[in-house]
């Protein structure tokens, strides 16, 4: 799966708004994890919602703007944030503030004052338990073939992205990309072949888009996607382009298609503009897909770009 290169170390963020305690558990941790820190429920959901996301978030409950259990309420309903283990720091002991705390999703407990045997203990727990669940997750979102994420992880990305645009008034932009004429090679060439095309365009299309922020997926069959946030109609169309050259470039040869000797792509593309009265995803995913009807209707081996107001 073609993600942005992580360090070694696993992210912990410290939220406190005491720099002492913040420094106590930071000296305690540092040796073995990147540490960031946050003073405030604002900062504490920007950093978490932030691409990659920290492994473990470490939690004080008495926070003077908004308390750990309404953090961590949030963190948990949101879904980009919600798979996050988080770990309450307190200094309250009592039993019915442990129980609160696990109820709302809360993985652990640490107590003040720190005893250091135990924090490093329970934070390398939960640590090594989210490094192993991240990479569950991520062969489930892998496509087998081609080793580029799959239509369930492109389906979960453009909910956070559309959530997120929402929230921020930025333009989305997503590419519906299908091979021409791929039955006929397949028939022809056999499925070994077929494969190996299929894995061969898949890596080729993922390393066009240069942000990390940027998905480049399988979407079935023949057919990829490419979800390209913060990229306006100019950029998407660009994008495209240069999908369209990097498989020209690739020259994989293709006796039976009417459209060129090589394989060739039709690209269907289309933009949620800032504001734009929309209701759902889906009626992006709907004006792309007719692009695409479009540019295959046209004689394939090019891109359109059609408007989501024109459904």
């Amino acid at each position: 799966m073609r993600h942005e290169v992580r360090e070694q170390r696993a992210t912990i963020l410290i939220v406190d708004d005491q720099p002492a305690n913040i420094h106590a558990l930071a000296k305690l941790l540092k040796a073995e994890y990147r540490i960031i820190t946050a003073t405030s429920a604002a900062k504490t959901l920007e950093l978490a919602r932030r691409d990659p996301a920290p492994d473990l978030i470490l939690l004080d409950i008495l926070m003077p703007d908004q308390d750990g259990y309404a953090i961590c309420r949030e963190l948990k309903a949101d879904e980009a944030t919600h798979s996050i283990p988080v770990i309450f720091v307190t200094a309250l002991g009592q039993a019915q503030d442990e129980a609160k705390g696990l109820q709302l999703g809360a993985a652990d407990y640490i107590s003040k004052p720190f005893n250091a045997a135990i924090v490093r203990a329970r934070v390398h727990n939960q640590v090594s338990l989210k490094l192993k669940t991240d990479l569950l997750e991520k062969i489930a979102l892998q496509d087998g073939l081609t080793e580029i994420p799959n239509r369930r992880y492109f389906d979960r990305k453009l909910s956070q992205e559309w959530n997120r645009q929402s929230r921020y008034q930025g333009p989305l932009s997503l590419l519906m990309i299908d091979i021409d004429h791929f039955k006929p090679y397949n028939d022809s060439y056999g499925h070994g072949a077929g494969d190996l095309c299929l894995r061969r365009v898949a890596q080729a299309l993922a390393q066009v888009p240069a942000r990390s922020a940027d998905l480049v997926a399988r979407y079935g069959g023949e057919e990829f996607v490419a979800l390209l946030p913060e990229t306006d109609a100019t950029g998407a169309c660009q994008v495209a382009e240069q999908m369209r050259s990097a498989i020209h470039a690739l020259a994989i040869p293709h006796a039976y298609s009417p459209v060129a000797d090589h394989i060739t792509l039709s690209i269907g593309a289309s933009t949620h503009r800032a504001q734009q009265p929309v209701a759902n995803a889906e009626a992006l995913k709907q004006a792309a897909d007719q692009a695409l009807y479009q540019a295959k209707e046209q004689g394939r081996d090019q891109q359109v770009w059609r408007d989501i107001d024109t459904n």
